[in-house]
């Protein structure tokens, strides 16, 4: 048998392999902690590829109603479209009804226009926050196919891996023998939500720059900005 017969062909020698993904992971990490009578929710603004940053000011928390914001994080590309329809639809419940959509009604339908979506899904994680029928701080937490679950803390993002169990520890006091949760209160959220950016920010080089924190009251919104660590 000649011994070209036996070769591979051309094509077989040199295997190529050719990867598309719709997909990108663009950083970022956001933390929501609800009380009594408020709700604080809050986002870092670096904007990552890779090890490159794409910007160090991207506001990663977005004004829904007057009573309810979206943090978003993961793929930006997403994170833009996703924006987008849920406001043109919070717009058209509000032309239709002539009022406001609740925080609780919002929540809903973000749940459903992402399992909605399922079989092709945002590739972005999500907490909305926002104060409920009683002016009662909510924050609801969300996987990419539209889970939902109400918690009175949630961390998301990047940093979820360092974050979330700071906030177990502190403000849920979990696995912790002969403690009782403490009182949310808003100085005691914005430490917990300084304390754990500033620690994600040393381990974690997709969070970082600043911080952007929306405090939500009866009374409104306000906005601080706590600087990072920029390398």
């Amino acid at each position: 048998m000649a011994l070209d017969m036996v070769m591979e062909p051309d094509y077989m020698r040199d295997p190529r392999k050719h990867h598309f993904s719709p997909y990108m992971e663009n950083g970022g990490t956001s933390i929501a902690i609800a009380g009594d009578d408020f709700v604080m929710i809050a986002s870092d603004t670096r904007l990552t590829r890779g090890f490159n940053i794409l910007s160090r000011e991207q506001e990663k928390v977005l004004p829904l109603t007057a009573n309810t914001m979206m943090a978003s994080s993961g793929c930006w590309a997403d994170v833009l479209t996703l924006s987008k329809v849920l406001k043109d639809r919070i717009t058209m419940y509000s032309h239709e009804h002539n009022e406001t959509m609740p925080t609780t009604a919002v929540a809903q339908m973000l749940s459903t226009m992402l399992y909605w979506r399922r079989f092709f899904p945002y590739y972005v994680s999500n907490i909305l926050a926002g104060l409920d029928e009683q002016g009662k701080g909510v924050v609801y937490h969300y996987d990419p196919v539209g889970h939902m679950e109400q918690l009175a803390f949630s961390a998301t993002g990047a940093s979820v891996a360092q974050i979330q169990p700071l906030l177990d520890n502190q403000a849920g006091a979990l696995n912790m023998k002969d403690t009782t949760p403490p009182k949310i209160t808003r100085d005691l959220a914005r430490q917990l939500i300084h304390d754990a950016f500033i620690s994600a920010a040393e381990r974690d080089i997709n969070t970082g720059d600043g911080v952007i924190v929306h405090t939500i009251t009866k009374e409104g919104k306000t906005e601080e900005t706590i600087k990072l660590r920029r390398d």
